[in-house]
């Protein structure tokens, strides 16, 4: 089981006939596909909802078959749609949510349990005990003392290192503790252990190629981004054994192919690439200082931070963007949960009909009348992290509205947009060069402008909202030669609007105030102390 290597700055052939790329996102509530031509240009499309599963309260799975079984429906929806033949496919580029996992039979491919999402909770107890144990404090101490002396930034990470329950490490570890049949494949060594990208390319390649990407393994919380490779210290301090755990390969890279039985011709697999990081490729962030600001089913702004790793006590995450060849891009990343999710639970309660009124119910008021929500439902990330806090409405009146509810949820959209960005001016020393934004929640331009407002910067909104497939799409073709260079891919990015700031961010002072006062109220709630 292992990937076909491609040496640095080496290409492979595009197949005879080859004349369209395909471009895939696994999201957390969506399944999408975009044939490309050779101008970035969107042929056929098709998407489908991911059915997740809520078994217990703080659960949140996948069922791995059904999964498998919609992403291969979707590709030869896409392809159908773009009215072309499996043929004349380059190459495949496959982003997913990340931090999402399973882990499975390595003689039949047989999954043991649901894939675990990275939205579960199951493991925040895990995660208090982890963060709190001896040996925790004694690595961060040591660490932390060892950097005095040596001052490397490493050493520094390590020093401010903390779990949580987004990263895949302590649910492995709850799973490692709690699952027998998980336990027993470990000591006869035929557990697999993958995230949603490892997994598709198990299955598309029949079970022949078992690997991961550098982008993919460093949100897990198992990877050391400074010396590229599964981290010792953290699997040990999580008994996570390092057998069970895929190789790690470049994001842009000849996997292997896909099995001719699935579509009939065997595509090459070019690309695995996690969602934001595939999302800050398409979006040509390509230079040290380009900053991204996502907001799908969470927010998560993001800023190249050069070949650097770069980790800060609020809680901006080291991640590894991509590697192609000898070239390694790294990140620094804050997210923020429930940003598509709190708009998708206002529509299931008939608060609007359509995504797309929201914005001219929010703009139809002069404010949301005193009244502020928390977007929580799966607790605070940076920099509160609070898995306990509670989603939640307060100011309400008698005279509150529909109009009132959606506006506020909007506008905690914002608010929580500007605690992002003022954690990563204050921790990340690197000047801001541009701005750019994508998903879904990033076509309502009320939520655009005020965080425009906010934030007091530009922000530039692109033609194409999903980037995920486009960054996805763009890795592959690189890797298959059927796009020759970043610069080609930057002349092809098209800007729809640039949203510059319209209000003082000193006007929002005193509803910024009320808001985070609301978002205290509301964090502990489920706590059991």
């Amino acid at each position: 089981m292992s990937a076909q290597p491609c040496g640095p700055g080496q290409r492979r052939a595009e197949p005879p006939g080859a004349r369209f790329m395909l471009g895939l996102d696994v999201g957390s509530t969506v399944i999408r596909c975009h044939v490309y031509d050779r101008t970035a240009r969107v042929r056929g499309s098709s998407a489908r909802k991911v059915q997740t599963l809520y078994p217990k309260p703080g659960w949140v799975e996948i069922n791995p078959d059904v999964l498998w079984a919609q992403f291969v429906a979707v590709i030869k929806d896409a392809v159908k749609a773009a009215g072309v033949q499996m043929s004349e496919i380059a190459g495949l580029g496959i982003s997913t949510q990340r931090a999402t996992f399973t882990t499975w039979d390595k003689k039949t491919g047989a999954p043991y349990h649901n894939f675990i999402s990275w939205q579960d909770t199951r493991a925040s107890e895990l995660v208090k005990s982890l963060n709190n144990s001896l040996l925790m404090k004694i690595l961060r101490n040591s660490c932390g003392l060892l950097h005095l002396f040596c001052r490397s930034q490493r050493l520094l990470t390590m020093s401010r290192f903390v779990f949580t329950t987004q990263q895949a490490s302590p649910r492995l570890a709850w799973v490692l503790q709690k699952v027998p049949e998980v336990q027993k494949a470990v000591e006869e060594d035929t557990c697999c252990f993958g995230t949603i990208d490892t997994w598709l390319l198990y299955k598309l390649t029949k079970g022949s190629v078992y690997a991961t990407d550098a982008s993919n393994a460093s949100t897990t919380g198992c990877f050391d981004p400074f010396k590229m490779c599964w981290s010792g210290p953290i699997t040990f301090l999580n008994s996570i054994p390092l057998s069970i755990l895929p190789p790690v390969k470049d994001t842009s890279y000849h996997f292997g192919s896909v099995d001719e039985e699935i579509f009939g011709v065997p595509i090459p697999i070019a690309a695995l690439v996690g969602d934001q990081q595939a999302a800050m490729f398409g979006e040509c962030c390509f230079h040290r200082g380009d900053v991204k600001l996502t907001m799908g089913t969470g927010t998560f702004l993001d800023i190249n931070t050069g070949n650097s790793p770069q980790h800060t006590m609020g809680g901006f995450y080291p991640l590894i963007g991509w590697k192609i060849g000898q070239e390694v891009v790294c990140l620094a990343e804050g997210n923020a949960g429930d940003t598509g999710t709190a708009i998708q639970w206002a529509q299931q309660l008939d608060l609007f009909s359509d995504a797309a009124e929201t914005e001219k119910m929010a703009r139809s008021l002069e404010d949301s009348e005193g009244v502020y929500f928390v977007p929580s439902f799966s607790g605070l990330q940076v920099p509160l992290n609070d898995p306990c806090a509670c989603a939640a409405f307060m100011g309400l009146k008698p005279s509150t509205s529909k109009d009132h509810l959606v506006r506020a949820i909007l506008e905690s959209i914002a608010f929580r947009n500007k605690q992002l960005y003022e954690l990563m001016q204050k921790e990340i020393g690197i000047p801001i060069t541009t701005i750019r934004a994508d998903g879904g929640v990033c076509k309502n331009g009320f939520v655009m402008q005020m965080t425009s407002d906010l934030i007091n910067e530009n922000i530039d909104r692109p033609t194409d909202f999903d980037m995920s497939c486009l960054g996805a799409a763009s890795l592959a073709g690189l890797a298959v030669g059927f796009w020759n260079d970043k610069e080609e891919l930057q002349k092809l990015r098209q800007s729809e609007t640039v949203f510059r700031p319209q209000k003082k961010c000193q006007e929002y002072a005193l509803n910024m105030e009320n808001w985070v006062k609301a978002v205290k109220r509301s964090m502990h709630w489920y706590s059991n102390t």
